[in-house]
């Protein structure tokens, strides 16, 4: 019997990418969870059969270095970690900017550059986790959203520059999605606001993201490469940008 394919899911304590975590393990892959989130990502692990994990904060370029040296196979890297900052233009300084950036772009790329060596070897997968608000423009996200569509920028570099040593790349770009931060932050007016922006009238769930996601890196997915998939109930189609979050702006 093979032994199983290894993914590691980066971000991976909580919402999308424990959710991805764990619908790798009930497909038969073995997962490394990684996070900077040393009690979270515990509790995180004892979720996913099989899995490990590996306390590790991807904007700092040693300690993804020593992460995956840690490593004897890859054969999918999900690059899910990142941080959000909303708020008016003029008040991300940039301090805040370089914040955002340091994890979101820096962490995803210094990620996928140290998994190459395996990912030849495997030729296997990468999915970069970008986000709707890195397609379209949206009211209070300087910083995340053109991080995010830089994240978009480096998928379609690495399929282009990774695909003759068999490495796919693709991006999945997720809607608004019912996480416990999420619904932590959106009041009811927020919610209300994209239910009616949404063309299927709901957010989505952290399953639905994690079933694209490892979609993209199965077998079923083995001529997709260089794609951007919105996972966000047609929400692109719609546009963005929500009265509720413009209604305290000049």
């Amino acid at each position: 019997m093979a032994d199983p394919k290894v993914a590691l899911v980066t971000g991976a304590a909580r919402g999308i990418g424990l959710a991805t975590a764990q619908d790798f393990a009930a497909q038969g892959w073995r997962v490394v969870l990684l996070d900077r989130d040393h009690d979270e990502l515990a509790s995180a692990v004892a979720l996913v059969p099989g899995a490990s994990g590996v306390i590790c904060d991807i904007s700092v370029p040693d300690a993804v270095t020593a992460a995956f040296a840690a490593l004897d196979r890859l054969d999918c890297l999900v690059n899910n970690a990142g941080v959000a900052h909303f708020g008016p233009i003029e008040d991300c300084d940039f301090t805040l900017w370089r914040n955002v950036m340091a994890t979101n772009l820096d962490g995803t790329f210094l990620c996928s550059q140290a998994a190459l060596p395996l990912l030849k070897a495997s030729k296997g997968s990468i999915v970069n986790i970008a986000s709707i608000s890195g397609l379209r423009a949206s009211t209070l996200r300087v910083a995340y959203g053109t991080s995010k569509a830089a994240v978009i920028q480096l998928t379609k570099q690495q399929a282009a520059e990774l695909g003759e040593y068999g490495i796919r790349a693709n991006c999945v770009c997720p809607g608004p999605v019912r996480t416990k931060l999420a619904m932590a932050v959106h009041s009811q007016e927020i919610i209300d606001a994209y239910h009616d922006a949404i063309p299927l009238n709901r957010y989505g769930s952290e399953a639905e993201i994690a079933a694209a996601i490892t979609f993209l890196a199965s077998d079923r997915a083995s001529y997709i490469t260089g794609q951007i998939l919105a996972a966000d109930g047609g929400f692109d189609s719609t546009g963005v940008g929500l009265p509720a979050l413009r209604k305290d702006a000049p």
